[in-house]
């Protein structure tokens, strides 16, 4: 312990301890807010997105191909990341202000939630005025880690990102 005491000892000892301290903060920043060491996310095309197996939320669910919704007809899809979350609802709201106009045009609309927690898909409800559907492999053909630090979930559900998408004949 008599190395403690020696003045040399300190001041080397605390500048290589205070820029490992600096260095190690600086990648963890650059970690945490890029996309550096991540797989690049692939496109989820047509033909996968035809073969998802959606869920219906009847006490007695009824699955069915995903390609059903746009076979006949073409539809207007919203991809719901977390029904629970206001700027969804909003989104809900607002795309359900078209619902008179896609009526007369004789296009359906749906939404796809990838996750059925507590009560939030039936208090989602009230926000969209069209269908709701249950898939949770929804987010694309490659599984991808979550970005958050700390979650090591090796599973297609793990980047969700909600959306949009028109689907059918003239898409």
């Amino acid at each position: 312990m008599s190395f403690l005491l020696d003045p040399s000892f300190l001041s080397v000892g605390m500048w290589s301890i205070g820029a490992g301290a600096l260095g190690a903060a600086a990648l963890a920043l650059l970690l945490a807010n890029t996309d550096l060491f991540l797989s690049k996310p692939q496109r989820a095309t047509l033909e996968y997105l035809e073969e998802i197996d959606l869920k219906t939320l009847e006490k007695e669910p009824r699955t069915f191909k995903a390609k059903e919704l746009w076979e006949k007809k073409g539809a207007v899809i919203m991809a719901v990341r977390r029904p629970g979350c206001f700027l969804c609802r909003e989104e809900a709201a607002d795309l359900s202000s078209l619902k008179p106009k896609l009526d007369e045009l004789g296009v359906p609309l749906y939404a796809v939630v990838k996750e059925q927690v507590r009560t939030e898909v039936k208090d989602f409800q009230p926000y969209f005025k069209g269908e709701i559907f249950l898939e949770q492999l929804l987010p694309g053909p490659e599984r991808r880690l979550l970005r958050k630090p700390g979650r090591r979930r090796l599973h297609p559900r793990g980047r969700f990102c909600g959306g949009i998408r028109k689907a059918g004949h003239s898409s």
